[in-house]
This record gives C-alpha cells, sequence and structure tokens, in this order.
C-alpha cells in the first residue's frame, strides 16, 4: 500500500469550535468494541483481521469496496435472540436489512424465523429452505400475485396492511381452497423518537390501519368474518433505531386494549401479538443499545401486565429485529484514493465507493464510525469528512469523523456497523457496480453475494 505524504489537513484543535464536535478518541488505534463485531482485532502490525484475516488479504481476494460479514457474529447474535425470547415467542429476522440465500440457512439453522416484504424475498426464502410456516409476509402494497405466491406456498402468516387487502388475501385464500393465517397491523399514534422517516406509528404514513377513529376494530370486525381468513393476531411497528422503550409500552398498551375490545365485541381471545422490530444498534460510541435479553424481559413485563389489568390471557409474544442482528455484523472496506484539505474546515477522504453503497448517510442524515484498518499510526488526529466518488455533494459516508493526519492514498479504511440496509438498498448510481458481500468465519472467507460486473450492467441494458 501507498505510504506516501500528503499535504497535512487541518488538526482537530486548528479548526474545531469549541463544544461543536465530539474531542477526538485519545488513541485513533483502538477499536471502540461497541461498533465492530465481536472477532474484529487489530493484529501485531495495527492491521485489523476479522475472523483470523487481516483485511489486506481481504482486500487482495476480494477488491474494494466490499462488504465483510463476521458469520459467528451473526449466528450468535441469532442464538442470543432466541434464547432470550424463549420457545414461548417468536423471533422472526426482519430479511429487508439484508438478504441472501446464506443468510436464509444460517436464519434457519440457528433457529429463527424469517420476515419478508416482497416476492424476492419471498422466492429467496423458498429457494433457500425455509419452511414457508415459518415466513411472515409484510407489505403495504401487495400485488396479487404475491399474495397468490405466499398463499400457494402456505406462509405462516400474512400481515394484513388495509381494508384492500383484508379482501384480497380473502379472495385469494377461498379460490385457492386454503385458510390462511392473518395478523392486522394496526397503527398506535405513538411517536418514536428517531428520523421521520423511519418513524412508522404515526397515523399520517402509509403503513396500517389507524387505531384512531375505530378503524383497526373494523378492519378485525370484518377479518373475523370472511371465511378464507384465520385472524391470529395484531401487529405493531413503530419505528427503527430506536433505543427508548418507553414507545413500545405505550404500543403495546394499546394494542392489548384492542384485544380486550375484540373480546368484549366478539367472544374472541386473539392469541398472537407482534411488537415488531427497529431496536437499535451502535454506529458510533454514543450508541448505547440494549442487550436482547433486557429487550425480551421488558416486552414480556409490558404485555403481561397490560393482559393482565384487561383480564385477558397472555398471547404469543412475536418480534421482528433485524438491524439488531445483522447491522453490527459487518463492515465496509474502502480504499482511500483523492484526499484533499480545505484550510480552516476539515479534510475530504475520497473513498472508492460511497451512495451506492451506503445510502443511508444521504437518506437519513445516519451517522457512522470510520477507522484507519491496514496499518497504525501514531500521528495526529484530523478531522475528516469520508466522501464517495458520485456525482453528488450529497455523497457523504461518515460526516465527520476523526482519522490520522498521515493517512495517504491506498490505505484501507472501513465503516463499521453496515449490515443493514447498506448492501440491500445499494444501486448502480453512475453505474457502479454493487460490491460483494464475503462471509468471514474462522480463518475462512467466501463470497456470499458476489460482485456486479459491467458485464451484468450490459446484460440487463437490452436496448
Amino acid at each position: 500500500m501507498s505510504r506516501s505524504a500528503h499535504p497535512a489537513g487541518p488538526r482537530h484543535a486548528d479548526v474545531v469550535p469549541e463544544g461543536h464536535y465530539a474531542a477526538p478518541p485519545a488513541d485513533l488505534n483502538v477499536l471502540d468494541e461497541k461498533v465492530w463485531s465481536r472477532t474484529v482485532t487489530r493484529d501485531a502490525d495495527g492491521a485489523l483481521t476479522v475472523g483470523g484475516i487481516e483485511v489486506a488479504r481481504l482486500a487482495e481476494e476480494f477488491g474494494t469496496p466490499a462488504y465483510f460479514l463476521d458469520e459467528a457474529d451473526f449466528r450468535a447474535r441469532c442464538r442470543a435472540w432466541a434464547d432470550a425470547f424463549g420457545a414461548d415467542a417468536d423471533v422472526y429476522y426482519a430479511g429487508k436489512a439484508f438478504l441472501s440465500r446464506a443468510i436464509v440457512r444460517w436464519l434457519r439453522e440457528e433457529g429463527l424465523n424469517l420476515d419478508v416484504c416482497s416476492g424476492g424475498e419471498l422466492t429467496t426464502a423458498l429457494d433457500a429452505g425455509m419452511p414457508a410456516e415459518r415466513i411472515a409476509f409484510h407489505g403495504n402494497n401487495k400485488t396479487v400475485d404475491e399474495i397468490e405466491r405466499a398463499v400457494e406456498a402456505g406462509v405462516g402468516r400474512i400481515v394484513l396492511d388495509s381494508f384492500q387487502e383484508i379482501v384480497r388475501v380473502a379472495h385469494t385464500a377461498q379460490r385457492l381452497g386454503k385458510r390462511q393465517r392473518v395478523q392486522i397491523r394496526v397503527t398506535v399514534g405513538v411517536e418514536a423518537h428517531t428520523h421521520e422517516f423511519i418513524a412508522t406509528a404515526h397515523e399520517d404514513q402509509k403503513f396500517g390501519i389507524a387505531l384512531a377513529g375505530g378503524q383497526a376494530a373494523e378492519a378485525v370486525r370484518r377479518a373475523l368474518t370472511l371465511d378464507g381468513l384465520e385472524l391470529t393476531g395484531i401487529h405493531s411497528h413503530i419505528g427503527s433505531q430506536i433505543f427508548d422503550m418507553a414507545g413500545f409500552e405505550v404500543s403495546a398498551r394499546r394494542v392489548v386494549q384492542l384485544l380486550a375490545e375484540v373480546r368484549d365485541e366478539h367472544g374472541v381471545e386473539l392469541s398472537e401479538i407482534d411488537l415488531g422490530g427497529g431496536l437499535g444498534i451502535a454506529y458510533t460510541s454514543d450508541d448505547d443499545p440494549r442487550e436482547p435479553h433486557e429487550i425480551a424481559k421488558a416486552l414480556g413485563d409490558i404485555v403481561t401486565r397490560e393482559c393482565e389489568a384487561s383480564g385477558l390471557a397472555t398471547p404469543r409474544i412475536s418480534v421482528e429485529p433485524g438491524r439488531a442482528i445483522v447491522g453490527p455484523t459487518a463492515f465496509t472496506l474502502y480504499e482511500v484514493g483523492t484526499i484533499k484539505p480545505l484550510e480552516g474546515l476539515r479534510t475530504y477522504v475520497s473513498v472508492d465507493g460511497g451512495m451506492s453503497d451506503n445510502i443511508r448517510t444521504a437518506l437519513y442524515d445516519a451517522e457512522y464510525s470510520v477507522a484507519l484498518v491496514s496499518r497504525s499510526s501514531d500521528a495526529e488526529p484530523m478531522l475528516v469528512r469520508v466522501v464517495g466518488k458520485h456525482c453528488e455533494s450529497g455523497d457523504i459516508v461518515v460526516k465527520d469523523a476523526f482519522l490520522p493526519a498521515d493517512l495517504a492514498p491506498g490505505d484501507l479504511i472501513a465503516v463499521p456497523a453496515t449490515g443493514a440496509y447498506c448492501r440491500s438498498m445499494a444501486s448502480n448510481y453512475n453505474h457502479a457496480l454493487r460490491p460483494p458481500v464475503v462471509a468471514v468465519r474462522d480463518g475462512e472467507a467466501r463470497v456470499i453475494v458476489r460482485r456486479e460486473t459491467e458485464e451484468d450492467l450490459l446484460r440487463l441494458d437490452v436496448g
């Protein structure tokens, strides 16, 4: 790797207004374990290793940019969620975070169920051997074809998102001679403390049927009258990247109140309650996520308490962690290209990826950490903005962070906690080639999603 010097960028003390940014870490070579997967370490030369393999070797074999997924960590997190909730509850991995056939196999082997929200995700799940009865199908606008495929396959539940969908699923099931298990997704009016684009339980958005005005009660009324449906429970999801459990408490209380109303009106006690996912992970050292056992106890206590107060039997609880499982298990590896110091501002560090492999910073104003991983450095910290190579001023990977002032073209840097929503939301903007996903475990690395090629782009271009 090149170690050539470049004109020194502005140092932290020179450019950062008092109290505006956090101070740089005392030692940039020390990894914050909170944001990296469990097998990530530094070797004697300061180079990062994952699963026992040094990043320079990974870069040489698989190229950059690339996502490296710590398989042992992924499996351990699956087991932690399954153990925390136990046999009397269900954990559905939210496939939208990241899905591949390898992921499906790992989920199946570790005892988790799977939540899909498109025909493509359903096809991937079934092709990789996930039993249909362990699949839940979500989505605010499922097509008739998708519904038919799900019912024919025998998915364990379809989550109904609208009055029209209640009818569509019922008619499809009747036509196929089946009775489909369903839940109704309700919006409970909870304002989750998260970005407005990923808050999903207030009334003014596209998901679910509102509790307000008796709409959810009417949806239950209709579902109970249709022969093609077996209504098993109520579903609620309040948002994403949430650390505060208070929103779940309000949501559970309102869902249980609906269950009590259903019992009083129809003489039916629905047996399931799904509280969704959305639990946050650590992207930076400021984030403080809860452990699965803490979440399981908190949610279990909330539901049990509310059901006892309403005289209801405690229903079977489901949760849908996606980001909380896969997010921390992967990092994106980049090679440094252009380094551009801006006097009195910061240093712009351009990498060989960008918003095509991580749109979250541009889309959600997301924050990430970053580290020099191909070597150690005793240089002073400099304030940097890590940017991509796309023709957009908003092509930012990490808005503000500190890297060593001797950073040079050819160095490798890595952004941790990119397992969720990075590859799954990746694009071909500027005809960029989407990076591979490489699973690393016990000294071995293998591609589970290959890098796109220019031939792939041309193959789709039939003009």
